[in-house]
């Protein structure tokens, strides 16, 4: 697994108030094609948060039944990549955190079950809704997501980081 850690602040492990996990996956289907979430006019890996005592590997179980309704079963959860943004002053004036990142990708044909999705409050007001984008389109749509909400940015930037980091 490649590792890359963003700490322009030199922030001490001592000075780190907390860390807070999150997993993403990349659902890739055999007409490589990658399911992803669109809220709020902007594009996601399917993910998010760790929850306290819970593993990686549940966690993303978790986000993945929430988000699309499949059931990943007998799938190796392994990730690829793990990005840490290590943050001064996030989110107040003297907290700093430490943002792991978890990135898997599963290939699966499993199709979406809208009928077991559990979607939070924000994501239903930001009419949350999967799409599939062709991996070798998904640069393309990114890029082009950007004109749709300025806060594209700094996710596309993260997802582009992540899909070259895939495809080496």
């Amino acid at each position: 697994m490649k590792e890359v850690v963003y700490n322009y602040d030199n922030i001490k492990e001592n000075e780190i108030s907390d860390t807070i996990k999150r997993v993403k996956i990349m659902l890739i289907n055999s007409e490589e094609e990658v399911l992803l979430a669109f809220s709020s006019n902007s594009y996601h890996f399917i993910g998010g948060h760790v929850e306290e005592g819970e593993s990686l590997e549940e966690a993303l179980n978790r986000e993945v039944l929430e988000e699309t309704g499949i059931t990943l079963t007998g799938e190796t959860l392994t990730p690829f990549y793990k990005m840490t943004k290590i943050c001064k002053d996030y989110p107040k004036k003297g907290v700093n955190n430490s943002y792991e990142y978890y990135y898997y990708k599963i290939e699966t044909d499993k199709k979406p079950d809208l009928e077991l999705t559990k979607y939070t409050d924000s994501e239903k007001e930001g009419n949350f809704e999967l799409r599939y984008v062709k991996l070798d389109e998904l640069e393309k749509v990114l890029k082009d997501s950007v004109s749709l909400n300025k806060k594209n940015e700094v996710i596309v930037n993260e997802m582009l980081e992540v899909l070259d980091i895939y495809n080496s």
